[in-house]
């Protein structure tokens, strides 16, 4: 079976520029080209015709790229938007990638460096094939809905630890999904089928906490009166998540770390070995090297957990999943509230998308589920979010370029990986993820040399 090509709708109130973008992709059959010569006739050919990725130019008349890029948010967050830009454009194309555009493409176009762009997409929808519905428009990956390059990259990670048997260590503030990560760990390893068993540490008292992950035996302390089975034991042949591990205390450090070297404990108050082949997985908001340093958690313990470290991004950390993750929650929320609400209004997604959630991904969710409740019409506005969104400074958290252009930023990089890569060019053009040709080419565009 032939596989379904990938649409892209290419703007640019030039119409040469569309015809040669569409020659230049002639001979690549992953992709099907669209191309449109204003903002109003793409958003009508996005009515009428699915597209995955638009590739716009930034400046138009009437419609410019920075508010056809808005709308597209606003009405189909899950498209890929490739911004087309002049060097002499960089604070438009910033604000671009703020508002939520996936990246940047210089202009003159070079077409390899567009599909290699193209080809990362493929690779992440690819990615997703396996846990998409059949629309392929919802970008989850597992439980976690995201399309941000960063969001890629975690999933393929993702992918590629769940083939192993490592302890794996989550990090990242609260509210940003670490438990969904663990989740995902599982359902994507061989131990999918046994059970997945979560233990939130932080809400265990330190007498309790040792009795609640290995068990103990009648009449071990005041109040056993029954033999009682721990989380670990619940957890055999399948993964255990110990959620806040930095809060348990050190005596149970010592059995912990004895159970992720053996594969063995003794319930409290018992003299009986009891092994077990569980997978652990731990998470934690601290910052666990400090607290290794302050001897509040054991060193040999850290290192043993920290096989595998994976960060969980903060929400500012990949703003262009906020309009595909608002539409998401407002989806849930609408459907258990019995209201039908069909989007947010341009500003209030502006407000969404301004803001820096400090409680991340789980503050997002509560705020779009009071938008829901305190909604009575057909659109989410500014006035049904909460109080701290419009307190917020139009200042925005994500990037800070100072006085640098997009052209200065990307020449700084280029010199830095020569230098890494002992200017050995195809090393360098593999670690900058474009083709050798172009980065020859980028090299003469802004006077690079060796002895430079």
């Amino acid at each position: 079976m032939t596989p379904q090509k990938c649409r892209v709708l290419y703007v640019d109130d030039e119409p040469a520029y569309g015809r040669l973008f569409s020659r230049g992709m002639e001979d690549d059959d992953r992709f099907s080209i669209i191309t449109a010569t204003s903002g109003e006739e793409a958003l009508r050919i996005l009515q009428d015709c699915p597209v995955q990725i638009v590739l716009t130019d930034l400046l138009m008349p009437r419609m410019d790229g920075l508010h056809l890029l808005e709308e597209i948010k606003r009405c189909w967050p899950a498209i890929f938007v490739l911004m087309l830009t002049g060097v002499d454009s960089a604070d438009k194309a910033v604000k671009a990638m703020k508002a939520g555009a996936y990246d940047y493409i210089l202009k003159p176009l070079d077409i390899a460096m567009v599909r290699l762009q193209l080809g990362k997409i493929l690779q992440h929808r690819q990615l997703l094939q396996d846990t998409l519905p059949p629309a392929g428009d919802d970008y989850r990956f597992e439980n976690m809905v995201g399309k941000d390059p960063i969001m890629f990259k975690l999933f393929e990670k993702i992918q590629q630890v769940a083939q192993s048997e490592a302890t794996v260590l989550i990090c990242g503030e609260s509210g940003t999904g670490k438990e969904l990560i663990a989740e995902a760990i599982h359902a994507r390893s061989r131990r999918c089928d046994k059970p997945f068993v979560r233990v939130n540490c932080a809400a265990l008292t330190e007498s309790l906490i040792s009795s609640a992950l290995f068990g103990h035996e009648k009449g071990a302390f005041t109040g056993a009166a029954t033999q009682k089975t721990g989380f670990f034991e619940y957890a055999s042949k399948g993964t255990i998540f110990l959620d806040e591990i930095g809060d348990i205390p050190v005596q149970t450090q010592v059995a912990l770390l004895r159970v992720l070297e053996m594969g063995s404990f003794q319930r409290v108050g018992g003299t009986e070995t009891i092994n077990v082949d569980v997978r652990v997985i731990c998470a934690t908001n601290q910052d666990m090297s400090a607290a290794v340093k302050e001897k509040t958690f054991r060193e040999d313990l850290y290192y043993r957990i920290n096989v595998v470290s994976l960060a969980a991004p903060a929400l500012r950390e990949r703003k262009s999943d906020i309009p595909l993750l608002a539409h998401f929650f407002l989806e849930l929320y609408q459907r258990k509230s019995a209201k039908t609400i069909s989007g947010f209004s341009g500003p209030a997604l502006t407000r969404l998308c301004n803001y820096h959630w400090p409680g991340n991904v789980r503050q997002l969710a509560n705020s779009i589920e009071r938008a829901v409740i305190f909604c009575q019409g057909r659109q989410i506005l500014p006035e049904h979010l909460p109080d701290e969104l419009h307190n917020e400074s139009e200042h925005d958290f994500s990037l800070t370029l100072h006085d640098s252009s997009l052209a200065s930023v990307e020449e700084s990089l280029i010199r830095t990986v020569l230098e890494e890569k002992h200017w050995h060019l195809s090393h360098a053009a593999e670690a900058l993820g474009i083709a050798r040709g172009t980065l020859y080419s980028k090299m003469e565009r802004y006077h690079i040399q060796k002895d430079s």
